[in-house]
Parts: C-alpha cells; sequence; structure tokens
C-alpha cells in the first residue's frame, strides 16, 4: 500500500469511526427524546435552529440547511410541527413567494423542556463512548473543542 493509500485509509477509518459515534448518539437521543417529550431529534434540532435566530424565524430552504433535509421532507415536517402548534408559517413581506418558519411560544416551550434532556444524554453516550477504544479519540477531540463564544449584547 503506498502513501496515497494510507492517506486515504486513514480518512476512511475516520469516518466510520464519526458515523458510528454519530449512530450511537442519535439512537441514545431519539429514544429518550421521544420518551420523555414526544419529539424527535430532527423536530428538536428544527426548534432548536429556529431559536437561534433574530427574531426567530428562517426562510424554508434556510430550514432545510440546517436540519440536513430535502425541501420535500423539511416542509413536511414543517407542517406537522406546525400542526402540533409548535411553529408556525409567516409570507415574507418582501417577496410573496417566500415563506418564513417562526417558533411558537409552544415551541420555544418544547424546546426549553427538551434540552436537558438532549444535554444528558449526550453527556452519558460520550462518556460510554469514552470507554470504547474506536470512539475514545474521537471523544477526547469533541472535548477539546473551544467553547463557542458568547454573543454579543446589542
Amino acid at each position: 500500500m503506498g502513501i496515497a493509500d494510507d492517506a486515504v485509509e486513514i480518512r476512511a477509518r475516520g469516518w466510520r469511526t464519526l458515523a458510528a459515534l454519530h449512530g450511537l448518539v442519535e439512537t441514545a437521543m431519539e429514544r429518550e427524546l421521544q420518551r420523555e417529550h414526544g419529539i424527535s431529534v430532527v423536530e428538536l434540532t428544527v426548534l432548536d435552529a429556529l431559536d437561534r435566530q433574530d427574531g426567530w424565524h428562517m426562510r424554508m430552504q434556510q430550514l432545510a440547511r440546517a436540519a440536513a433535509l430535502s425541501s420535500s421532507a423539511t416542509t413536511r415536517l414543517v407542517t406537522r410541527l406546525e400542526d402540533r402548534g409548535l411553529l408556525t408559517r409567516v409570507l415574507c413581506a418582501d417577496d410573496r413567494r417566500g415563506i418564513y418558519t417562526e417558533l411558537t411560544p409552544a415551541g420555544r416551550d418544547a424546546l426549553r423542556e427538551a434540552l436537558p434532556t438532549h444535554d444528558r444524554v449526550l453527556s452519558e453516550t460520550l462518556a460510554t463512548a469514552s470507554g470504547r477504544p474506536e470512539l475514545a479519540p474521537l471523544v477526547e477531540a469533541l472535548h477539546a473543542l473551544p467553547a463557542a463564544p458568547e454573543p454579543a449584547d446589542a
């Protein structure tokens, strides 16, 4: 195996490790969020993305990118969340073809209730993963990442 082949194998092994850790975390997260809050990981991701926006709204295509979903899957998800009263759609004042999605107070409450579960499950799952030799270096790398900067007060 040449140097180029070694580099490809190292990247492939890294990717497989990342996918394994992601699968472990997502499975645990999905189970607990559904059990405790009746919400899925992707639903929490959408609520969280909306909550992080100034004015609490996003265009549908922005939301699709934030949730890593196709446009049609995002539309279906938004419809389900809207039916549950967790978000609402608003026509864009500048472009009547544009649609914004906004978090409702109920959506904000659902997010606030689910975040401690999210954080607990993430912490527990990463602790478990750190005991697996193949995942431990990736978990250590995650813990070594710098904290996100605090938002500036306006």
